[in-house]
C-alpha cells in the first residue's frame, strides 16, 4: 500500500533535492514501501542551525502544502549514534531510497504521522513519473487504487 508523509520545509527539500535519506521521527515505523513526500503547511525556523540543510536548501523554492516527490522506506530503527550526517540523536531513523522529485509538486493538504493518499492524489503523483519509477516503487495497481 502506498502510504505519504509529511515533512516540514526545509526537511522535506533536503530528501527531495539532496542525499537526506533518513526520516528523523519520535515513533517507529513497521511501513515498507512506497511512500510519498508532502511537504507540511509550516517551515521548522529552527532549521537553519543545521549547516548542511542550509547549504542545500540555499535559493530552492520551498513549496508547501503539496506533494513534492515519491520515496521507498526501506528500513526503520531506534538511534545507533550518528548513520548519516542527517540523523538525529533519540529518534527512530527511517531509511529512504529511490527518492524521485515530481516535476510539479502537487498541491494536497496532508496529515499528520503516516497517511493513506486517495486515488485521485495517486494517480495525479503516477502521470508525472515514468513507468520505471512508478514500477520500482510500487505495483501499478497501487497506483490505481485497485489494492
Amino acid at each position: 500500500m502506498i502510504r505519504a508523509l509529511t515533512v516540514r520545509q526545509p526537511w522535506a527539500a533536503a530528501i527531495t533535492y539532496a542525499d537526506k535519506r533518513v526520516e528523523n521521527r519520535v515513533w517507529p515505523t513497521s511501513h515498507r514501501g512506497p511512500i510519498l513526500i508532502h511537504s507540511s503547511a509550516t517551515v521548522d525556523q529552527t532549521a537553519r542551525r543545521h549547516a548542511p540543510l542550509a547549504a542545500v536548501v540555499r535559493g530552492l523554492q520551498l513549496d508547501l502544502k503539496a506533494v513534492v516527490a515519491v520515496a521507498r522506506i526501506t528500513g526503520c530503527h531506534e538511534d545507533d549514534g550518528e548513520c548519516t550526517p542527517w540523523s538525529m540523536a533519540g529518534h527512530f531513523h527511517w531509511s529512504l531510497d529511490s527518492v524521485t522529485a515530481l516535476p510539479l509538486p502537487v498541491p494536497w493538504d496532508g496529515a499528520q504521522r503516516l497517511w493513506t493518499p486517495p486515488a485521485e492524489l495517486l494517480e495525479t503523483v503516477r502521470m508525472q513519473l515514468d513507468d520505471d519509477t512508478a514500477a520500482n516503487l510500487a505495483d501499478d495497481r497501487e497506483w490505481r487504487g485497485q489494492r
